[in-house]
């Protein structure tokens, strides 16, 4: 103490850098507060529509296009809700995107896992020039090679199947195999060589020992693949005919014009949107743990 006191200036400098330490902790706080401020506001801007949509299925139609508008119905209708099961066959168009998610779920994990499988894990001439051409495919907008796959769909009677929609996943997908490759090559080789000299295989390696570690990566292109059909219209509309083949995205438009084609029924058919959304956020509050661990490490490249 006596040191200290002896040193000049030495208070007057501990102060400053008190004062210092005060305002960097100061200006620290400000920012988290203003970053709060701001995420907590986007989150109330993206969230209106989601709250508008729930506050018009609860309202009689002539309430809808009231002004000032009113966000909480003074007496909610939940008939708007059972309308959608007697009015259009829902019930249905929930089953038909049930087959369709659960069937290309299983086509897309199965032939990206192997195709990712064979370019990470696997050496063979001209494997490199193979994941580049598939890695071109992406810049290809898939409008492009709309005409010809649904002539060639016509050519071979599949119009008003299933076929174009599931057989195409049993295909792979250049960017989840790209996503899957990367999380492969996070894992050593060496454990393929011991599994090798306990007599596995290819394929056993594959099953057996690189599956199980990759579950993050699987679990993450599953819900990706999940949203994708469960919001899918565009290909049910153009490739399917019959209304009782439709997937739910595409029965929503069947909610349109119910009663006439010159007004719209905007109560029910925000009930039904409302429904169809319920799945969706389900997944995502569920699996969003899995979710972010297999976007993040999907992207590592050893």
């Amino acid at each position: 103490m006596a040191v200290t006191q002896a040193l000049p200036g030495f208070g007057g400098l501990r102060q400053r850098l008190a004062l210092r330490l005060q305002s960097r902790k100061l200006r620290t706080r400000v920012g988290i507060a203003l970053l709060t401020l701001v995420t907590a506001g986007g989150a109330v801007v993206l969230m209106m529509p989601l709250a508008w949509m729930i506050s018009t299925s609860l309202k009689p139609l002539g309430q809808v296009w009231i002004f000032p508008p009113k966000w909480i119905p003074e007496r909610p209708l939940w008939r708007n809700y059972l309308e959608v099961f007697t009015a259009r066959p829902y019930l249905l168009y929930i089953r038909n995107t049930i087959l369709l998610v659960a069937v290309g779920e299983l086509g897309t994990l199965l032939s990206c896992s192997v195709v990712a499988y064979g370019f990470a894990r696997t050496r063979f001439p001209g494997r490199d020039v193979l994941f580049v051409i598939l890695l071109g495919t992406m810049m290809i907008p898939g409008y492009v090679t709309l005409i010809p796959m649904f002539i060639l769909f016509k050519q071979i009677h599949w119009l008003d199947t299933y076929k174009p929609l599931l057989v195409p996943a049993f295909f792979g997908s250049p960017v989840y195999i790209f996503l899957l490759r990367q999380f492969y090559m996070t894992v050593p080789l060496e454990m393929d060589d011991a599994a090798k000299i306990d007599g596995c295989g290819y394929f056993a390696i594959y099953w057996r020992i690189l599956l199980p570690l990759i579950k993050p990566a699987l679990a993450a292109v599953a819900i990706f693949t999940f949203m994708g059909r469960w919001n899918d219209w565009f290909g049910p509309l153009i490739y399917l005919m019959d209304e009782h083949k439709w997937p739910v995205a595409l029965g929503l438009l069947s909610y349109q014009y119910m009663e006439s084609t010159y007004y719209i029924k905007w109560n029910t058919l925000m009930a039904a949107s409302v429904l169809t959304l319920i799945p969706c956020l389900l997944l995502f509050f569920l699996a969003q743990r899995i979710f972010i661990q297999g976007v993040v490490i999907t992207g590592i490249e050893k």
